[in-house]
């Protein structure tokens, strides 16, 4: 039996392409279509632009000025469960307002922060944040957890500064002295 060479070429090819045409359009009307719609109702975000992968869904956002981090996150983490499933969900915050005050700003309190996050010492957090507002006068200060992320928003008239941290739980182990 000879195998004709032109005819199993040319069936490669179109089951390729119905393949990969069928998993691209299943991907943009089945996954980041109704992603994208539930991100855009979301109040304070501007544009949304989900990028999914294997292990992550993460969000690029533009977020007005009066927007709330976590309740971003909550709502779209809700309403968008069907669609990230078991994936981790991250927030890429794009264009922010942030001038080199703020960004100063959050460099003087990174080490409080980031050592309150490093010892599980959350209640440090917000200490760091009414220092920010004592020190620099009219920059606003705000920090929020829930059990996935601590968030910080930090405001300075126009200017505005969203910072999401992931926190890490705690991983069951084995005690040496057990």
């Amino acid at each position: 039996m000879k195998i004709r060479v032109l005819p199993t070429i040319i069936t490669a090819v179109i089951s390729a392409a119905l393949l990969i045409g069928g998993w691209y359009t299943y991907r943009n009307f089945a996954a980041v279509k109704p992603l994208e719609q539930i991100v855009q109702s979301v109040p304070g975000v501007d544009t949304a632009k989900p990028v999914i992968g294997r292990d992550a869904v993460t969000m690029e956002l533009t977020l007005n000025k009066d927007a709330n981090i976590r309740n971003i996150y909550d709502q779209i983490a809700r309403e968008g469960e069907s669609v990230i499933g078991s994936r981790e969900l991250r927030l890429n915050i794009q264009g922010e307002q942030s001038d080199s005050t703020l960004n100063d700003v959050w460099a003087s309190v990174l080490f409080d922060v980031a050592q309150a996050m490093e010892t599980r010492k959350y209640t440090e957090i917000p200490a760091a944040m009414k220092q920010i507002e004592t020190q620099y006068k009219g920059v606003q200060a705000a920090s929020e957890m829930d059990e996935v992320n601590v968030y910080i928003t930090l405001k300075d008239g126009a200017s505005t500064k969203y910072i999401v941290l992931p926190r890490t739980p705690d991983k069951l182990g084995v005690w040496p002295n057990a």
